[in-house]
């Protein structure tokens, strides 16, 4: 008797699962959909092509370092890289005698060793870069309530991450006219900006690259363009920094299984050759 109300109370549900399934499925299909400005005036992300890109891809050393320029420059001031540790930098190219003078030039959290308070010191090549603020209360008070996001998995985390960067930072402009025509109550309000290339168009950042902001020791061009395509390289190596080495070995590991996959079909074929398949 319990077996058989435990069956009824089992289908009872299941079929209410069911119907409440066609019924939602059934409201979706026959209910217009509403557009919104969102959804109406978002661009997907501008086309951006990298030397780390595809499966040959590889990281231009140069450019990573006009990357981590644009980033110290300008970035620093509001964004962290707290997955980045110093020495890290050795990778772009940098000596060891360079990466000491580049920490040293940053201030990192530190103890005063007669006092014990907390304070700061030069960083040095085993710290991790220091965040710009000292807790989410301040960044908030700086940046109009909102909270900059750590930028070292940002190539990542985002969909077509690089390229997300880069159209950001080169898609800042005035609400188009049509926009404001059509959803009135759309328009950027005060303190934001607007950009097509960001989720809910309107944004707390200003722009903040313009042309010859940052000028590069190797002459490269340092017009916003340029900029962004730079430390969009950048953002990826600091997402992926052990690209280019899984490149270079995943390679002669795919020729290896090639070569021991014929072998192993070979060696099949000459043990079995006298048995009937």
């Amino acid at each position: 008797m319990v077996r058989l109300i435990g069956i009824l109370v089992g289908i009872f549900f299941s079929g209410w699962l069911l119907v409440t399934l066609a019924v939602g499925f059934f409201t979706w299909v026959s209910e217009p959909k509403v557009e919104t400005a969102e959804h109406v005036f978002h661009e997907h992300p501008k086309e951006l092509n990298l030397a780390s890109d595809g499966v040959f891809g590889h990281f231009d050393t140069q450019q990573l370092q006009r990357g981590y320029k644009v980033y110290k420059e300008v970035c620093s001031a509001c964004h962290s890289l707290r997955h980045v540790a110093f020495r890290d930098l050795e990778q772009l190219g940098y000596s060891e005698a360079q990466v000491k003078a580049e920490a040293a030039m940053w201030q990192v959290p530190g103890i005063d060793p007669v006092t014990g308070e907390a304070t700061t010191r030069p960083g040095l090549p085993t710290d991790y870069f220091p965040k710009p603020y000292a807790n989410d209360v301040a960044a908030r008070a700086a940046n109009n309530n909102a909270i900059p996001p750590d930028l070292s998995l940002m190539a990542k985390a985002r969909h077509d991450g690089a390229a997300y960067v880069y159209s950001l930072l080169t898609g800042y402009q005035e609400q188009p006219a049509d926009l404001l025509e059509e959803f009135p109550e759309a328009k950027t309000p005060d303190g934001l900006h607007y950009n097509p290339y960001f989720a809910n168009l309107n944004l707390a950042m200003a722009q903040p690259l313009i042309d010859a902001q940052v000028d590069f020791d190797d002459g490269a061009p340092n017009d916003l363009d340029s900029m962004s395509q730079d430390v969009a390289a950048f953002l990826v190596w600091t997402a992926e920094p052990t690209l280019a080495k899984r490149h270079q070995t995943g390679w002669p590991v795919v020729i290896f299984l090639i070569i021991l996959t014929v072998l192993s079909y070979l060696a099949y074929r000459n043990v079995w050759r006298n048995e009937k398949h």
